[in-house]
């Protein structure tokens, strides 16, 4: 793959455990000209930036999913910086723990909609306001990450497994509305990995273990292959490919039992 003069903006990155930083390293690999970074305010950005040094040249802004006032100011920074970007990686989701902590069925309506905001309706703002600021170079790749719980019940993923169905469905409008612009947009559905968001999860060894089980690689995925996947979707060796959500969990998903 080649991601040569490619800039490229990861919004969403935490820390070194998270897939976020995995796709970053291989765009790095691939040779993409910048790598950008939002992250969310509250977090602070102190560890970020120490994080970010391993990549000559990158930058990180604030950016609060939850606004799309923020997302708009980030967005602006970023084409004051750099110009116009040829690809996004969405990897923003959030859920309140009793939410995933107990069953579904007793999720608060705050939740409910907390949940589908910032995981799923975020990614719809940033398309939207990236569109709109004329951020992005003509035949872009957006890229959002999901979860197999948007189409299986996971026990324990819960209000998350509502907010990535409506992330999925997001993406097909998102490509039907900015594919006249050749501009992509698909999601990466990545096998479970340990990262800290998925430590809010019940019982998520078990899903580790159940996935090294059954899945016919025998094995769980990496961040660093679905990061592959990530960028294999920026490049254009992927140009024919918008809408799609593409399954990077060692063939798990294929099973049925």
């Amino acid at each position: 793959m080649n991601l040569e003069n490619k800039t490229v903006v990861i919004m969403g990155i935490r820390n070194k455990w998270s897939i976020a930083w995995g796709a970053a390293m291989e765009a790095h690999k691939n040779g993409a000209k910048n790598i950008v970074f939002t992250y969310n305010p509250t977090d602070g950005g102190e560890k970020l930036l120490e994080l970010i040094s391993e990549i000559p040249g990158s930058k990180a802004f604030p950016c609060d999913a939850s606004s799309d006032e923020s997302i708009k100011e980030a967005m602006q920074s970023i084409k004051n910086e750099y110009g116009k970007v040829d690809c996004i990686l969405h990897s923003i989701a959030h859920a309140f723990t009793n939410d995933l902590r107990d069953d579904f069925i007793f999720t608060s309506r705050e939740g409910f909609a907390h949940a589908n905001d910032i995981s799923a309706y975020s990614f719809v703002a940033v398309a939207r306001i990236a569109d709109e600021l004329e951020l992005l170079n003509e035949n872009a790749s957006l890229v959002s990450l999901t979860y197999h719980g948007s189409t299986k019940v996971l026990p324990g993923y819960n209000v998350m497994g509502v907010a990535k169905a409506a992330l999925e469905t997001s993406v097909r409008y998102l490509a039907y509305n900015l594919g006249q612009k050749g501009i992509r947009v698909n999601a990466v559905s990545a096998g479970p990995i340990k990262t800290l968001s998925s430590k809010g999860i019940k019982d998520f060894g078990s899903i580790l273990h159940v996935v090294e089980e059954k899945a016919p690689l025998k094995r769980n995925v990496s961040k660093e292959e679905v990061g592959d996947v990530v960028a294999f979707l920026f490049s254009d060796m992927s140009s024919s490919i918008t809408g799609q959500i593409i399954y990077a969990d060692c063939g798990y998903s294929i099973m049925g039992i």
